[in-house]
């Protein structure tokens, strides 16, 4: 079913909006989704309430920049529910790594929602999530993607494997690891592409290093790298299904493929120790795993983390599906990979001069 990727697109540009005018309006949807990112890629900052009015209680979202047109939908969503009448939220969205850091130094949160599980476990140590926040039947996880390759229109490079993205010529987009848990996510399936095609752990690596060469920019999160994409810069931006969805449905220009060796992404939230209201945020954190709430996140982009409600014509099997646990999990892999003194991502990274400071 899918030799060589599979290419999902949109007509909407062809039919709104005039030839001429699609870069311009790619860029400026472009600068438009960074200005409404509360902290994205810079210091995390609390955003603009919604929700009730207050008399339900109030809860602190602090997530990666992603899911904020999902939450857009989700909270007045959960404020339907008998549980959420009048909960008023403050939201804050940023690149994952500076999220977490944020809370750690102080920034209030109810419930932390980041792009990968050991951003979540270091919140541990100054006890603000508690050891166990993932013993629960979803291991915590609330929504699950995939890699993918968003490239231009009609894709015009024919772009379809992981091969063709360390071709000669080719621009790649993808963020700082160091930065962004998205950029993680993406040079893991790399790595893991290379392992599946039958490689060696050493040729995997030298296969990053010539992505990374083929990298012009690195920006500090998956948003700022879609910015930066869907502002003309680049042939191909690695990136997590859900936002090449939601680029599409914004009316930005681009095509996508699933390669067909990729890693299933598994995106966690908490519910932190110090909630002004726990019953009210474990309530939320409880919705986000319902029907309702997953197919509010499924119409965003994201595969359900209920398998019965992943509708595979949309959100098809890649033939070549892994798990970060391939690869013996997230602690395993920040020591070896993306550990700024010694990790090999890192030793590539630093020889291309590139900033590998969190």
């Amino acid at each position: 079913m899918h030799n060589a990727g599979r290419i999902m697109s949109t007509d909407l540009m062809e039919k709104l909006v005039p030839r001429l005018l699609k870069p311009v309006l790619g860029l400026l949807l472009a600068v438009l989704g960074l200005a409404v990112l509360s902290g994205c890629g810079g210091p995390a900052a609390e955003g603009e309430a919604s929700g009730g009015d207050g008399s339900g209680g109030e809860i602190s979202l602090v997530a990666y920049s992603t899911p904020k047109e999902a939450y857009g939908e989700l909270i007045p969503a959960f404020n339907k529910t008998s549980e959420g009448k009048g909960v008023k939220f403050t939201q804050s969205y940023g690149a994952s790594g500076d999220q977490a850091r944020a809370v750690e130094s102080g920034l209030p949160a109810d419930i932390v929602a980041l792009s990968l599980a050991p951003d979540v476990d270091k919140l541990i140590e100054p006890g603000i999530v508690a050891d166990d926040w993932a013993d629960n039947d979803t291991e915590g996880f609330v929504t699950n993607s995939v890699v993918v390759f968003a490239v231009r229109k009609g894709n015009p490079k024919n772009i379809k494997t992981w091969d063709d993205l360390i071709k000669k010529g080719v621009e790649v987009i993808t963020p700082n690891p160091f930065t962004s848990g998205g950029a993680k996510w993406n040079l893991m399936a790399a790595y893991g592409a290379q392992i599946e095609q039958g490689k060696s752990e050493e040729e995997a690596l030298a296969y990053l290093k010539k992505l990374l060469q083929n990298t012009p920019v690195q920006d500090k999160s998956a948003r700022e790298a879609l910015a930066t994409f869907s502002g003309g810069k680049g042939d191909v931006l690695i990136s997590y299904e859900n936002e090449a969805i939601t680029a599409q449905k914004a009316d930005v220009d681009l095509d996508y493929v699933i390669p067909d060796e990729t890693i299933l992404i598994q995106n966690p939230a908490a519910v932190t120790k110090e909630a002004k209201s726990p019953e009210k945020a474990k309530a939320f954190l409880d919705f986000l795993k319902t029907p309702e709430a997953q197919k509010i996140y499924a119409s965003k982009g994201y595969r359900s983390i209920t398998p019965d409600l992943v509708d595979k014509s949309t959100y098809p099997d890649p033939e070549k599906l892994f798990k970060i646990d391939k690869f013996g999990g997230w602690d395993k892999v920040n020591d070896e990979f993306f550990d700024p003194e010694g990790g090999s991502v890192a030793k590539i990274e630093q020889d291309l001069g590139v900033s590998t400071a969190k």
